[in-house]
């Protein structure tokens, strides 16, 4: 078997339903050179493994305590076979047929050590869930992606190409949240670049319970703190001002889009959200 140049990393668990969209995505992809799929499964319960194994990937399972973020994906990059790693989570879909295309081209600059793609919601997602990924700056075109020092600096290992090499000597940190953004941080230092690639379009939004929400944020909102000293919610008006734009944005959404049924929930989500941030901020 000839060596692929780009190997497709799947971190999986209980991930059946968002491997029939993945996998037929991928089967899609017209890429030169060629890919490989390469998956770690956390022991699903479910049929993730099979799925798997039918689209002709290599599956290895560890047991779902063995995982992390970034450990995991490091371990599929050690037994990928290709020069650049395509991570993904189970539960992103390629928009287009050159989506992975795009996302490889865009290392053509030997110093540029990842890319990451643009997330999208699907057509169909509800109001809030659409809204709130469209309000993040990974829906954008903007390509600005910050630098070593910067508590703005951008990577999403959701969709992204990394150079295989580069990782291997820089691995993903072993934390808890924000492995992607601490590994940018650090091959920024080291004189890379990563580069945003707008082109290449990713289907990828959660919708969150408002449990959810708050644990979400929560985290995000300590690791900002923790890792860039950004405190995101610094006081009781802040998370009173944080709902209010958040209620205002969901509404403009509606009068646009529709989905007026959603607005109840929209005070509970929200609520949830900012609470989440203002103890992650303490």
């Amino acid at each position: 078997m000839s060596t692929p140049r780009i190997s497709v990393c799947i971190p999986t668990w209980n991930g059946e339903r968002d491997l029939a969209r993945l996998l037929p995505a991928l089967a899609r992809q017209r890429v030169a050179g060629g890919f490989e799929i390469v998956a770690i499964d956390s022991s699903s319960a479910d049929g993730s493994r099979a799925a798997l194994e039918r689209a002709g990937a290599r599956v290895a399972t560890i047991q779902p305590h063995e995982f992390g973020h970034g450990r995991t994906r490091n371990d599929l990059a050690r037994v990928a076979r290709g020069q650049i790693v395509v991570f993904l989570s189970q539960d992103a879909e390629p928009r287009d047929d050159d989506t992975l295309a795009m996302l490889v081209d865009a290392l053509t600059d030997p110093r540029t050590a990842g890319t990451f793609a643009r997330l999208l919601p699907r057509p169909g997602d509800d109001p809030l869930t659409a809204r709130t990924a469209l309000d993040h700056p990974d829906a954008s075109e903007v390509a600005w992606v910050g630098d070593p020092g910067s508590a703005h600096v951008r990577f999403n290992d959701v969709a992204s190409a990394i150079r295989r090499s580069v990782l291997l000597e820089t691995p993903l940190p072993d934390i808890a949240f924000g492995e992607d953004v601490a590994w940018a941080r650090a091959v920024l230092a080291r004189g890379f670049r990563v580069k945003f690639e707008p082109r290449a379009v990713v289907f990828h939004a959660h919708s969150y319970t408002p449990k959810q929400a708050f644990e979400r944020y929560r985290v995000d909102a300590e690791f900002q703190r923790v890792m860039f000293g950004r405190v995101v919610r610094p006081h009781v008006f802040s998370v009173a001002k944080g709902l209010v734009h958040e209620i205002r944005s969901d509404i403009a959404y509606m009068a646009r889009h529709g989905g007026w049924s959603h607005l109840p929930r929209a005070f509970e989500l929200r609520a949830a959200q900012v609470r989440g941030q203002r103890v992650g901020s303490r």
